[in-house]
């Protein structure tokens, strides 16, 4: 894919990461009184959303405008034809905190693996590399 400059292997343990700190916080649904923020603090000393914030902020510049721009294109906020448009946009509106703006985001291993598969990766091989497998 001509504008994505991050590997599928990297995005796989994002997802990888980012789907067992959610069983972590899936704990909490409509039954709770807290908020997803709360939740999230009483997991900031936890080794996996230390150790996915770590690998996110580690990312190149390139790496993580193109995660971001994934996850835009998984939420449907740009289709993949709009590829290059998401990566110019995730640039211009690029902050020094993309981990934390990726890890707040609700949904976000659906929405990069949803944009995986619209621009013609394979999901499960970009999980299994990460995972070694």
């Amino acid at each position: 894919m001509a504008g994505l400059e991050i590997s599928p292997t990297k995005v796989g343990f994002v997802i990888v990461k980012a789907r067992e700190l959610g069983a972590k916080v899936g704990a909490w649904d409509e039954g709770s009184d807290h908020d997803a923020e709360s939740i999230l603090e009483d997991f900031a000393d936890d080794s996996t959303m230390a150790e996915l914030k770590e690998f996110i902020h580690d990312l190149n510049e390139d790496e993580q405008v193109s995660l971001v721009a994934l996850a835009w294109i998984g939420r449907g906020s740009f289709s993949a034809d709009e590829l290059e448009e998401a990566l110019e946009t995730a640039r211009s509106e690029r902050t020094n905190r993309t981990e934390d703006y990726l890890i707040g985001m609700p949904l976000l291993p659906d929405y990069l693996e949803e944009g995986l598969d619209a621009l013609g990766y394979s999901v499960e091989d970009a999980e299994d590399d990460a995972m070694g497998d």
